[in-house]
């Protein structure tokens, strides 16, 4: 019998690897706060980014690629075709002194990929948890770490957050001597170059390019220090008051290093590219490139999103819209654009379904492939709402918005202690895509209608989810060194943290926090009193 189970096991395994020998290998590069404006292939002419206008050539634009308005939910949008409402990480990101992260019964991506036989690493910054180890890249179905678990590190050594060290392979500390931006482009040729040969692999490569504190090689700085910035207003209140008074004050723009930022990135998603091309992988590798947000237009992030409306943290369409290409040569025409809208919720099941990877997920997907419409070029309209939120810089100040192929709804919410100011924008997005036209007067019912789904989605937050904090409980510190701070798996207990009500109490209470947020995780709630038990 045991003899059986062998030989059924050795030949289950040549099975999944002879089959994994034939799909393709998987790239996914992420910038960080990227323009819309700012590659040349939409037509931005200050800054040299010919990888970038490489892949679009070679493959699709991703012409309505949604991301959310700031970081972690995006990340976590892309790691598990969920919405990060759900997930309980949509309107801030996670702080430093923050101790959550996903759930770890959610499922990563890469775990599919990797039960697939795919070997799986990521080269970046995590920003998805890192107060225990249950939340490390490397318990997330990634093989291989090398990077940052946190954002706003630097480009420089010691590349530190908040004081304490944070760069490390697979757990352990380590020294890297360099640009931050080039050392991610050495460690991923090396990866590429040093891979098992027989199994195809999964690499994804989050920079912290080009987000602040922008930084660049002497160089760079040098080649875009005489560019003028003669971005157009981003028509957002706060974004062009931030622009007018970095002009009243007579403080340099961030423009030129930004463009030198941006540079590096591109030379580094180049020199990925050509290794590619030197190990005779670029006709069976999808590369997928796209920003985690709209680009940081505001006065000290250098970022244009212009024709498109706003930047990072708002809802408007440059907070949301972002650069992305998709190639897989033969598969996928070059030189077209896909205008079906994808999020980042999406690219899950795009790629699992472009690369013939089972879906191993428990819980319902709330992203959908696009893979039909890539590669046949069929439209595939949008019928179900899309749903974003940032409550970012602000506390208290939602930018919130719901949309399909037609209308779109955007929501700035002010709220003060005793009061909440709203303030509702509708434009038919499929007419006015730069939302310069506000009809929200002229259709009070689409409003009403838009509104009611926003609120409702709203419900779906966790009660402890994060919100917007710019600064530490008072007197917190950080460690000298990140890797030593997630918690060991063995040092945890086996099970999730039940709370305080008692297990029988917990659906009514559910019930009666209605729009505070949900305290049994992954509640969808049924309408009920104006509140809604879990389904």
């Amino acid at each position: 019998m045991l003899r059986m189970f062998l030989v059924l096991g050795l030949s289950f395994g040549f099975a999944v690897g002879a089959a994994a020998a034939d799909r393709p290998n998987v790239v996914i590069f992420l910038a960080d706060d990227l323009g819309w404006n700012d590659v040349g292939f939409h037509g931005g002419d200050q800054i040299d980014t010919p990888a970038l206008d490489r892949l679009a050539a070679e493959g699709a634009q991703l012409d309505r690629f949604y991301s959310t308005p700031i970081c972690s939910p995006t990340r976590a949008a892309l790691m598990t075709g969920r919405d990060p409402m759900r997930l309980g990480v949509a309107y801030g990101v996670i702080m430093p002194w923050h101790n959550n992260g996903i759930h770890p019964d959610e499922h990563f991506m890469p775990q599919s990929f990797k039960a697939a036989g795919y070997q799986t690493a990521m080269v970046g910054k995590w920003h998805l948890g890192h107060a225990q180890q249950t939340y490390h890249p490397n318990e997330r179905g990634f093989d291989h770490f090398y990077g940052h678990l946190h954002t706003e590190v630097g480009y420089f050594p010691p590349f530190g957050n908040q004081g304490g060290k944070d760069f490390q392979l697979n757990g352990k500390s380590i020294s890297g001597e360099g640009y931050e931006t080039y050392l991610l482009a050495d460690e991923a040729v090396r990866w590429i170059e040093a891979r098992d040969k027989e199994r195809p692999f999964f690499l994804y490569m989050p920079f912290i390019a080009p987000h602040t504190p922008l930084d660049a090689p002497d160089d760079l700085k040098e080649k875009y220090a005489d560019i003028e910035d003669e971005r157009e207003p981003a028509r957002s209140e706060q974004t062009d008051f931030t622009r007018r008074t970095r002009k009243l004050m007579l403080q340099p723009s961030a423009r030129p290093v930004y463009a030198a930022v941006v540079d590096a990135m591109d030379q580094s998603i180049g020199r990925v590219l050509d290794a590619l091309d030197r190990e005779g992988l670029t006709s069976e590798t999808l590369v997928l490139f796209f920003s985690d947000n709209g680009g940081a237009a505001y006065a000290t992030g250098g970022a244009d999103n212009v024709p498109l409306r706003g930047g990072k943290g708002e809802t408007f369409e440059g907070g949301i819209r972002v650069v992305a290409t998709l190639r897989l040569p033969g598969k996928i025409e070059a030189g077209s654009k896909m205008t079906s809208i994808m999020s980042a919720m999406d690219v899950f099941p795009t790629l699992a379904e472009a690369a013939g990877v089972p879906l191993l997920n428990e819980r319902k997907l709330d992203g959908r492939s696009l893979w039909p419409a890539i590669a046949e070029g069929k439209p595939l309209a949008r019928e179900e709402l899309l749903f974003f939120a940032s409550e970012t810089p602000i506390s208290g100040h939602f930018n919130l918005t719901a949309f399909d192929d037609e209308w779109k709804l955007v929501q700035e919410v002010k709220q003060g202690l005793l009061s909440a100011d709203v303030t509702q924008h509708l434009f038919r997005i499929s007419e006015d895509p730069n939302e310069y036209n506000n009809l929200a007067g002229a259709h009070p019912d689409v409003v009403a209608r838009l509104a009611k789904a926003i609120h409702r989605w709203r419900h779906l937050h966790p009660n402890s989810g994060t919100r917007a904090q710019l600064v530490p409980p008072p007197g917190w510190r950080a460690p000298k060194d990140w890797s030593t701070y997630p918690v060991p798996i063995e040092d945890l207990n086996e099970t999730p943290a039940p709370g305080m009500p008692p297990e029988f109490a917990l659906p009514m209470l559910d019930w009666q926090h209605g729009e505070a947020g949900r305290l049994i995780y992954d509640c969808e709630p049924y309408e009920l009193l104006g509140g809604g038990l879990c389904k």
